[in-house]
């Protein structure tokens, strides 16, 4: 599933052609997606300008000029696709680009200025819904959850409020939303590595030094993850089909039996699995 550095490239791309625009034509190929398109999809954004495109975790957020918000999750394997004029290619030259069978196209947008976006999604994991933007907050997909791993209530003293007489290992506790939005399995595996915390540790017996150090681990690897466009195993590609480059600069994520990246250790990358996810640390550089 994309995490915050690969929903984050998306709405990146998608800005320049949806900021402002005015949404003309709105053609859903289906009536749902992983769950129903509300009442009237199609109806309630043709017409509606765009007045700004945000991120919440991992969803897109696009302010529309009819009070309403279009609330957008990618799942598993959507992704857009931006075609501006007569073989135009969105922002960005990628060396890899992912082709879309016409079958998987589900949402049509087309803008005032000609653009055309295309949902694409093969598994329809992913969903859609708009809701009023003065209540947006309390919408149940966003209520209840935690800060943003790159704003400003993203701290250390709110990391360990947030752990305080947890039991549970800090790499499941970094997963819940609720404690802190957008991160997913290759992030948090990246940057309990570069913090060099242990992830089958207790969350609520680590100290203040070092959750510091690891709430500046989760913003650098967060921040070079979006700067080489996201990570790419299967399914992920930017609005302009271009995979994203981060998967190379992997420290432990799918690693397992390489040695450690620290020149000093002489640690193997091992994998556990915890709830149900592959965790990748080194057993002795990570304690």
């Amino acid at each position: 599933m994309p995490e915050l550095p690969e929903v984050e490239t998306v709405r990146r791309g998608l800005a320049p052609t949806l900021e402002g625009a005015r949404l003309v034509r709105v053609e859903a190929r289906r009536p749902d997606l992983r769950f129903p398109l509300p009442p009237q999809f199609a109806a309630r954004l043709t017409g509606a300008r765009v007045l700004g495109l945000t991120r919440r975790g991992k969803y897109i957020l696009a302010a529309l000029s009819t009070d309403e918000t279009w609330l957008i999750h990618l799942g598993m394997t959507g992704r857009f696709e931006v075609l501006r004029g007569v073989n135009a290619r969105a922002p960005g030259e990628f060396v890899h680009v992912a082709p879309q069978a016409a079958a998987h196209a589900h949402i049509v947008v087309e803008t005032e200025s000609g653009a055309r976006l295309t949902y694409f999604d093969a598994r329809r994991f992913g969903f859609m819904d708009l809701a009023a933007t003065a209540t947006l907050a309390e919408h149940p997909r966003l209520v209840g959850m935690g800060p943003e791993p790159l704003g400003p209530d993203f701290t250390p003293k709110g990391l360990q409020s947030a752990f305080a007489g947890r039991r549970q290992n800090v790499k499941a506790l970094l997963l819940d939303q609720r404690v802190v939005a957008g991160l997913g399995n290759i992030y948090v595996c990246e940057a309990l590595f570069r913090a060099r915390l242990s992830p089958r540790r207790a969350a609520g017996g680590v100290g203040l030094t070092r959750l510091a150090r690891l709430t500046d681990a989760i913003r650098e690897v967060l921040e070079g993850a979006i700067a080489a466009g996201g990570s790419t195993l299967r399914d992920f590609a930017d609005v302009a089909g271009g995979a994203g480059y981060f998967q190379h600069r992997f420290e432990v994520y799918g690693r397992e039996g390489e040695a450690c990246t620290r020149s000093a250790c002489p640690g193997v990358v091992r994998r556990l699995v915890q709830g149900g996810r592959s965790t990748f640390f080194c057993p002795v550089c990570q304690t």
